[in-house]
């Protein structure tokens, strides 16, 4: 057996994983890094990146095939058709380049990237099955950065056509019909480019409504646009089974059968803590997932854990923040985790941004607060867009104007997620906002003015 040693040890190559390796690296660590499968983890490979650019072809086609009859733009264009099969390979080229990409910031940074299976033998030992066979390796930090799973359900076991949100990126045909049992982010992300790449699209949620972790008006215009693009939502109504093209749902009404040619679940994520030893360390753990404290250090002393296998929020930004601060703990900085707020997205038509406390949370909190609404339907450049629906909200406390939430639901609103969580992180005021100069025409005046109605004395509205 082949031994090694080194400072930071990390097992998984995700956001968190391979984010905190570069850094640690950075600051003259020496660090092993462990990935069973590519750099880059479930984000890049199976995740965030494949899904986007599912989404941004659906999109292209579905504008397409809009121009190909009469249309308020005046373009003409002969009816287009999609090869799915070329789609997933044109996906699968920028998840090769970008985990390329990975690996050569791992290199410049002079970390050991190990291929293999890690077990964990003890908190300074690792045992990792790589294909020359196995390698022991001692550390003085062990960082787990394993990430999550799909979560599959009894009734509807992963296996043949019923597809998690990782075999649903690499399908060679547009199923005729697709039921999708989950209306939260992930399910209604992939459904909406599915409906827009001609799929007949049902979506099954439990819930009272979709997307039930943002707020009503939030949920409001992505409902509306689902309808409109041919989808059936079920809501309150559990998946029970799955035969012969046929998924049997209880709706309020009682039992239904919708036919379906596959059927996605997408029934949230589960921690990734089996299969790797961990539970010999008799960690302190929360619920499912690893306890950590403001350090990501874990109860046992020289023991760390980033990512999704620490908990909500499971966003890669996070895991990628966690990871960066991390590393620099280990490098003897002064760090510890102490974010206001943490953005959130949701990639559906139309985009959902969340940053801070919605109105409801605030109140919840019993905090004085004032919102105001600008709706797009008031901003040139989404009217030129053809594309003016949705709103910005702001949400701040009455006496000092400190914002303490924004929200936006609307077309390319993802790209102000930044603005937004820079706002609060700040602890800006509503007259820094309006103090700002935002560009015009942009969809990001619409903040300007959201604030400037608290204020009392919006321009443009």
């Amino acid at each position: 057996m082949r031994h090694e040693s080194c400072k930071v040890l990390i097992i998984g190559a995700g956001p968190g994983g391979y984010v905190c390796a570069i850094r640690a690296g950075q600051l003259g660590l020496d660090t092993i890094v462990v990935e069973a499968a590519a750099p880059g983890g479930t984000c890049l490979n199976v995740g965030c990146i494949p899904s986007k650019a599912l989404i941004h072809a659906a999109e292209a086609f579905f504008a397409a095939r809009a121009h190909a009859g009469d249309n308020p733009l005046g373009i003409t264009a002969s009816a287009p058709r999609i090869d799915l099969s070329r789609t997933v390979a044109w996906k699968d080229g920028i998840v090769a380049r970008l985990t390329e990409g990975v690996a050569g910031l791992l290199r410049k940074a002079r970390v050991q990237m190990v291929r293999g299976k890690a077990r964990i033998l003890d908190g300074k030992t690792v045992e990792v099955a790589t294909p020359d066979g196995p390698l022991r390796i001692r550390t003085e930090h062990l960082v787990i950065a394993t990430g999550s799973r799909p979560q599959a359900i009894p009734a509807l076991p992963f296996g043949g056509d019923i597809l998690s949100s990782t075999e649903v990126l690499s399908l060679s045909a547009v199923p005729q019909r697709l039921a999708i049992v989950g209306g939260g982010y992930i399910g209604l992300e992939i459904g909406t480019a599915m409906a827009k790449l001609g799929a007949e699209v049902t979506v099954v949620e439990a819930a009272p409504r979709i997307l039930p972790q943002y707020d009503a008006d939030l949920t409001r215009p992505v409902l509306a646009r689902l309808k409109a693009l041919g989808a059936t939502v079920l809501t309150g109504t559990s998946a029970d089974s799955f035969a012969d093209r046929c998924l049997r749902v209880t709706a309020p009404d009682g039992p239904r059968d919708i036919p379906a040619d596959k059927v996605l679940v997408t029934a949230g994520r589960a921690p990734a803590t089996e299969g790797f030893g961990l539970e010999g360390l008799g960690l302190e753990m929360a619920g499912r997932f690893i306890r950590i404290d403001e350090g990501c250090r874990s109860s046992m002393q020289g023991v760390y854990a980033i990512g999704d296998v620490t908990g909500d929020p499971m966003l890669a930004h996070r895991a990628m923040a966690q990871g960066e601060m991390l590393a620099e703990i280990l490098a003897g900085h002064p760090r510890s985790w102490d974010k206001r707020a943490i953005p959130a997205v949701c990639f559906t038509d139309p985009e959902i941004v969340t940053v801070g406390l919605s109105p409801d949370e605030a109140k919840a909190r019993e905090l004085a607060v004032e919102v105001g609404v600008f709706p797009f339907s008031a901003n040139g450049r989404a009217m030129t867009a053809g594309d003016d629906g949705g709103f910005i909200r702001v949400v701040a406390r009455k006496t000092s104007h400190e914002v303490v939430g924004i929200q936006a639901v609307g077309a390319g609103v993802a790209e102000l997620a930044g603005e937004f969580a820079l706002a609060i992180e700040m602890c800006a005021v509503l007259e820094d906002i309006t103090g700002t100069i935002h560009a015009h025409p942009t969809r990001g005046e619409a903040l300007h003015e959201a604030s400037l109605r608290i204020l009392g004395h919006a321009l443009h509205i």
